[in-house]
Parts: structure tokens; sequence; C-alpha cells
């Protein structure tokens, strides 16, 4: 199901903070208020693509801080799992001190809401959601559990975001920050592509 111009689900989970404290009832718009969050999904703790996936986000954690950014992991192992993948060295198969908090999703309920469950599995797929400040999804990509995402793409999308909402122009195929935008205007259009003829 497609949820991008959708009221973000809210939930209250059990959750493993930045600094490796664990609460019982994390209330995601409780804890997250004015910011943009990237809320992403695997499948399974202990897991290959997975903990790839989550050492990505980990290492650009700056990049997301730069862009009032707030990142939220789930799967469906309980907190002890992600605490004990946490203390598990990255060259021993775990993920190491991971700066953002990750959410337990036991029963799947989560997940359910978010409608990204496996078929056949029961797992989350590989789901990452962009929720803006008044948590309206904005982006939404979900892939098959043996394809790993790209976290610049999703850096990208928030740089795109950001950019529409503070000067109201729209951003072409392939756009990064700091190249030309679009006035949502055909003269817009026009002009941008006349400098930008791609033919």
């Amino acid at each position: 199901m497609n949820l991008v111009t959708k009221s973000a689900p809210n939930f209250i989970a059990p959750a493993i903070l930045k600094d490796g404290k664990i609460i019982n009832e994390f209330n995601l718009k409780e804890q997250i208020q004015n910011k943009l969050v990237v809320l992403f999904f695997w499948p399974m703790d202990f897991t290959f693509v997975c903990p790839t996936e989550i050492i990505a986000f980990n290492k650009l954690y700056s990049e997301f801080v730069k862009r009032d950014t707030e990142i939220i992991g789930i799967s469906k192992d309980s907190v002890f799992v992600h605490h004990a993948w946490r203390n598990t060295p990255i060259k021993q198969g775990g993920i190491g001190n991971i700066q953002y908090t990750m959410i337990s999703d036991i029963k799947g309920e989560i997940q359910s809401a978010y409608d990204i469950v496996h078929p056949e599995i029961g797992v989350a797929l590989r789901a990452s959601f962009l929720i803006d400040k008044n948590w309206i999804i904005r982006h939404q990509i979900v892939n098959d559990l043996p394809f790993g995402r790209n976290i610049n793409e999703i850096i990208r999308m928030i740089d795109a975001i950001k950019f529409y909402e503070n000067n109201g122009e729209v951003c072409p195929a392939n756009w990064k920050n700091g190249e030309k935008t679009i006035h949502p205007s055909q003269k817009g259009l026009i002009k941008y592509l006349n400098k930008n003829d791609s033919s």
C-alpha cells in the first residue's frame, strides 16, 4: 500500500535508545517533534544484508543530524536482541555502537500498520519512510529481502523536501542539492529544459 501523502501511523513500543538505555514505551510522536523522521524497517537482527544497511545509516548519521532529521530503525526482534547485536563487534557480524534508536516490533503491529509485511515469512520488507514535521509521509521505498537500500538516495530526498518547502520550486530527475530546479509552471519547465537539454 502506498502511504505517501498520508499521515504516518504513530506507535508506542519498546526501544533501545542511542545511549543504550532500554525503555518500554517509546512514543514516536512524543519523542520526535519538529524534525523530519526516517523510519526504516529491516527483517531480522543477526542476518546478512541488514547489518550493512544499519551500519551505512550509522556512518552517515552526521549527515542526517545536519538536516535536522531523526533516524528510527525497526524490526521484530526484542530490545534484548538489539542490545546483543549492538554489543557484537562489526568484524564478528554485529553492528557496533549505533547512534540512533532501535525499536522492537515483536507483535508485528508496526510493520502491519505500515503495510510492509513479507507475505510468506511474516517479517518486514526493507522499507523506508520519510516523514515531514507535520507527520505526513513524503517518500517511501520498499525493497525485497535480498536487496539493500541506497542511503544516499534517502539523504537526497531529504534535501529535495527541504528545498521545495523553502523555495517552492520542484526538483527534476536525478537532482542533487545545489543543482538547478524548476519553477512549477510551463514557463518554468521550458526555461529549465532550454538550459539543461539532455537530448
